[in-house]
């Protein structure tokens, strides 16, 4: 139905950025929402980023002034733009998207395999 391959995770020092990048492939005919949740040790899943089709966005307070997120419809890619980069970023990160299927209006959640962001000296 939906494949998403997210890419660009990686080990950076405080202060750094970090580009990451989910593509989406399948059979689904619009997608709806696209996003970044992640996931640090010991703490629960949490959404960093999220955008509508409209161009609409949403961040964590956490990450707000330090992190855009932005979606290319035609390649159905979102990007996750990461810079000041502070250890609590640790985490392994989550591609999501919500796709429409079918012309009945059918629609489904996917997650990616997930990246793993790591930001230490």
């Amino acid at each position: 139905q939906v494949q998403l391959v997210e890419s660009g995770g990686g080990l950076v020092q405080p202060g750094g950025s970090l580009r990451l990048s989910c593509a989406a492939s399948g059979s689904f005919f619009s997608i709806y929402t696209m996003g970044w949740y992640r996931q640090a040790p010991g703490k629960q899943r949490e959404l960093v980023a999220g955008i509508s089709s409209g161009g609409n966005t949403n961040y964590a307070d956490s990450v707000k002034g330090r992190f855009t997120v932005s979606r290319d419809n035609a390649k159905n890619t979102v990007y996750l733009q990461m810079n000041s980069l502070k250890p609590e970023d640790t985490a392994v990160y989550y591609c999501n998207t919500v796709a429409q299927l079918n012309s009945l209006g059918h629609s489904v959640s996917s997650w990616g395999q997930g990246t793993q962001v790591t930001v230490s000296s």
